[in-house]
Parts: structure tokens; sequence; C-alpha cells
């Protein structure tokens, strides 16, 4: 009986420790699982970033044609002035005396043609009755002609007289709005070989521009009227809208780098934006708004070796073979636009190879132009991995061997 009861608690023993070995102590497979996607459809993007300075689209530097002291000044910074209106006026006493000069020479001069005029016509009475010889009647004639030069060389005085002293004036010429003055009240103006820079207007300020610099790595990318936003430090919140108006050729070097200056329309119907505010641009080189879409990653996954318990691996090359290598290296290609692709999708317990042609790419999402539907599930990572690749230190079965491997 003894004997018997030890047995008993022997198997007992054992039975207790094969059911704490078998809940607690072996290892359990687990399943692998992934992380999937579909492909849906939604706007794609490829862009181009640089910095820019906004500036009015039309300025105009207002300076003065003649030398001397401002007497008044009738604008001020931000003042909005008309075409033809008064900013500030030199002082005329120097220039009003040569006028005065000019018009007294001019009374003179007159008077003496009319002198003349008179003269002649009594020397011609007297020639055509012969009572004085053609010399004198010639003298007359040269004294008239001398006299209509004087009176012509003066007006001509007197107008340009008059020219510098309109001079003294400064007038806009055009509709806008004072953005600088240069000048205050009491300051002498030199005008010599340089033309000195008084007031600075812009025309319109509720149209604004933002000059780029564009690296010349993406240059070829940008193509007139193409669609811009950009923001300014003083709105973050803010996207402004634009369009590319202008490439310019001349090129801009600084530290071997080389940009090339875009112009860009925005409106400021707002008056948000101010002259020398740097914009951080954007420039959408192409747009597509109804495109089916996958993540970037989705291309970088590939399956490996410990897949092989749990799923049916079936590649693009050989479908149907369960341990096959695809050596096309199709899964490492790069998602360039217009090129072919692989992904894998998820059909139940299969792992299926796809061949696709991928089109616009914002390193993001890339949009597949032929080879998915919304319908396909695409896998993108395994669940709990990090990085794209689906095990990491498992070998793939989808590499290429090294050595002794033969190549095709």
């Amino acid at each position: 009986m003894k004997k018997y009861k030890r047995v008993i608690i022997v198997a007992a023993v054992l039975l207790i420790a094969l059911i704490i070995w078998f809940l607690f102590i072996r290892k359990k497979h687990q399943q692998i699982s992934f992380e999937t996607v579909q492909p849906a459809y939604g706007h794609i993007a490829t862009t181009v970033t640089a910095t820019g300075t906004i500036q009015p689209v039309d300025t105009v530097a207002v300076g003065a044609q003649v030398s001397g002291t401002l007497k008044y000044l009738y604008v001020d910074y931000n003042s909005k002035v008309k075409k033809g209106q008064k900013l500030g006026e030199l002082d005329k006493v120097l220039f009003q005396a040569p006028v005065d000069q000019f018009r007294a020479n001019l009374l003179v001069a007159q008077t003496n043609l009319d002198y003349q005029i008179n003269n002649f016509h009594r020397q011609d009475l007297l020639y055509k009755t012969g009572a004085i010889s053609k010399a004198d009647y010639d003298i007359a004639t040269n004294q008239i002609g001398q006299a209509r030069a004087n009176v012509a060389s003066v007006n001509a005085q007197l107008t340009s007289a008059l020219k510098n002293l309109s001079f003294t004036d400064i007038i806009s010429p055009i509709d806008g709005v004072v953005l600088n003055r240069n000048v205050s009240v009491g300051q002498t103006v030199a005008a010599s070989f340089n033309t000195p820079t008084l007031f600075v207007i812009a025309r319109d300020i509720t149209k604004m521009q933002v000059e780029a610099s564009v690296d010349e790595a993406d240059i070829g990318n940008v193509k007139d009227s193409q669609r811009v936003t950009f923001t300014v430090d003083a709105y973050l919140q803010d996207v402004f809208a634009g369009r590319v108006q202008e490439i310019r050729l001349q090129p801009s070097v600084s530290s071997n780098v080389v940009t090339y200056n875009t112009i860009i329309n925005a409106s400021n119907e707002s008056m948000k934006l101010k002259p020398g505010m740097t914009a951080n641009v954007t420039i959408y080189t192409a747009e597509k708004d109804s495109a089916l879409l996958l993540p970037v990653k989705a291309l970088k996954f590939r399956p490996d070796s410990t897949m092989l318990k749990d799923y049916v691996i079936v590649s693009a090359v050989g479908r149907g073979s369960r341990h096959r290598t695809d050596t096309t290296g199709g899964a490492a290609n790069t998602a360039r636009a217009g090129t072919s692709n692989f992904v894998w999708l998820l059909k139940g317990d299969t792992l299926l190879q796809k061949h696709i042609r991928t089109g616009l790419n914002d390193n993001t999402q890339i949009e597949v132009i032929s080879g998915l539907t919304p319908s396909d599930v695409v896998i993108t990572a395994i669940n709990g991995n990090t990085g794209p690749v689906a095990a990491s230190g498992a070998k793939s079965p989808f590499l290429p061997r090294m050595g002794g491997g033969r190549k095709r």
C-alpha cells in the first residue's frame, strides 16, 4: 500500500511540474502581426522651400535736381501722396533772383526790338525815295535782326531760370505712400553728379512681392505662375498666398552657394505685410488633388526568414514559391517619381509582393500610379518594430546572396 502511495505522490509531483512548465516556463510561440494600411485618395504636392524679403511691387526714389536748403516739408513717413503733390520746398531766394534779372533783361531787349522795328520802317521809306544809301539800309536790317535774336536769347535764359526755380518744389511723380524720408527742414541738399534721394515712395502697398533666393539644385523645378504660400514671423498663424512671377537669370553667389532671385506676387489687402519682412516661402512645383496615396515607408518593408513559420511568402518573380529568392532588389528601390517599386500585401496568411508604379513623392506619402487599389492591404512594418524593415538580425530570403550565389 505504501509503495502505491509513493508512486501516486511522485506522479502527482511530476504532473504539477509539467503543468507549471507548460503554463509558465514553456516559451510560447507568438504569431507575428503587421502594421498595415490601405491606399486612399488625397492631395499630394512636391515643394521647394526658400526664404525671401517682402518688398513693394514698385518704388520710386524722389530727389532734387538743384542744390539748396530745405525750407518747407509737407509730408512724413507713411504719408499718402498723390501724383503732382508737393512733398517739400527748397529756399527759392537764390533761384528767384536770376528769374527777376532775366525778366528785366527781356524788357530791355523787347524795347530795343521795338525801336529797331520803327527805325527799320523809317530807313526803308528813305531808301525807297533814294534819300539814303544801300549801306545805311543794310545797317538798319542788321540791327533789327540782332534785336530779335537778343530777345530770343534772353527769353531762353528766362525759361531756364524759371525751370531751375520750379526744381525747388519737390513733387511726387506717382500716387503712393512715403516709405522713407532722408531730409529735415534746414538741411542743405547738394545736387552734383549723383541726385540725392530725399523720399522713397511705394506706388501701391496693397500689392507686394517677395524676392526669394532659390537654390540652384531646386530652381529647375520652379516655373512661372506656380502656386506659392509663405509665412512671416509677425503672423505665424497666417498663411499668405502668391504666384511665381519671374525667375531672374542673374545668379547670386555667396560662400560658393549659387541662388537665383525668384519674384513672387502677393496680395496685401489686409495690410499685414510690411516692406522688409522675412518670408518663409513654399513653392508648389507639382500638385494633384485626387491621387491614390501610400506611406513611403511601405516601399522599404521586406519580409525575413522568421515569418516563414506563420506566413507563406510569395514574391513577384515566382508566384507560389515558398522559399524563392527575389534577386530583383525591387523592395530596396528608392521611391523616385515615375519609377517602378515593390510593396508587400497581406492576404490572410500570405505575404504577396506586388509591383507598382509611383509618381509624386513628398517624403511622407507617395502617389501610386498603377498596381494597387483602395481595397488592398499593404504592409508598412511589424507591430512593435520602430524601423521600416520587418525584423532586425534575421536574414531575409529576398536579399541577394553573397559568395557562391549565382547572379541573375
